[in-house]
């Protein structure tokens, strides 16, 4: 059996009963090791669960997932993933490769950003499309995933923005030389992203276009979502690119229109209440 458990947001006791047992039952237990993190490193787990961690970075995971899955018809096998297994579009990957191989598995699930984002007060159900923002380049800055924000904002729907997380990267200079030489780990900040998202949109003006979003559209910033140390602050683009969250993991949410329950608790987290109360009630129902 393979089996793929939810390890939840925060620390190693996010685990639930039924991912623990699964988890002690097994001969392997891959953890993997790029799409999120905890806030608890691999010895942590390890000390918690009782079993060695066997780690899975992308190269594993997309290239050789023949090497989780050996043996799996005949033994259990575990694969971790931070939030809910199918958080990424990875895991159903590697659900395909294991029914191909006659493997039965099994999903345990448990908390995702996904749904954990209704701590700051925001309605599931008024979410439209997720998206990622992606660290821009000297060369490669993409602007596509402000369409779909535009998109969501005129439906009246909010927008989780997912931020790019860097782990175990290469430089392209390394890359093309084929040298093994990884960039310390990097992780989008909440300011980063609306530093961003305020190019694009100055970037729009200049193009002849005022676009849906602007400086004063209200947002929210979270911060380790789940662990002890979470934050959540809300206010305008323009303030979210100066708030201070602390350290990973970080998300924002570009707000659509608000019922007012969710305005309420949004005030609960503003960064500064005179510039909410501008701002705000024309985005309201």
């Amino acid at each position: 059996m393979l089996y793929l458990v939810g390890l939840g947001l925060g620390d190693a006791k996010d685990i639930t009963v039924k991912g623990l047992e699964a988890v002690r039952r097994c001969r392997r237990v891959y953890l993997e090791a790029y799409t999120s993190v905890l806030t608890v490193g691999k010895e942590a787990l390890e000390e918690f669960y009782g079993r060695e961690l066997i780690l899975a970075d992308r190269e594993t995971v997309e290239q050789e997932a023949d090497t989780i899955l050996k043996e799996a018809d005949v033994c259990d096998v575990a694969f971790l993933v931070v939030g809910d297994p199918f958080g990424a579009t990875t895991h159903s990957d590697l659900v395909l490769r294991a029914v191909k191989l006659g493997i039965p598995y099994k999903v345990i699930h448990n908390a995702s950003i996904m749904n954990a984002v209704g701590c700051c007060g925001l309605q599931l159900y008024n979410f439209g499309e997720t998206v990622s923002i992606v660290f821009w380049a000297d060369t490669w800055k993409p602007e596509s995933f402000f369409d779909k924000i535009e998109k969501n904002r005129q439906n009246g729907t909010h927008t989780l923005c997912l931020l790019d997380i860097k782990v175990k990267e290469q430089s392209l200079e390394n890359l093309m030389k084929g040298r093994k030489i990884y960039e310390p780990p990097r992780y989008m900040s909440v300011n980063q992203a609306a530093e961003q998202l305020l190019a694009i949109i100055q970037n729009r003006r200049l193009q002849g276009r005022e676009p849906e979003i602007t400086e004063n559209t209200i947002c929210v910033g979270l911060a380790r979502v789940g662990a002890p140390d979470q934050k959540i602050a809300s206010g305008t683009l323009h303030e979210m690119s100066t708030v201070e969250l602390g350290g990973p993991l970080h998300s924002l949410i570009i707000t659509g229109t608000m019922h007012p329950l969710e305005l309420e608790m949004l005030k609960l987290f503003s960064v500064d209440s005179s510039s909410f109360e501008n701002n705000v009630f024309q985005r309201t129902t």
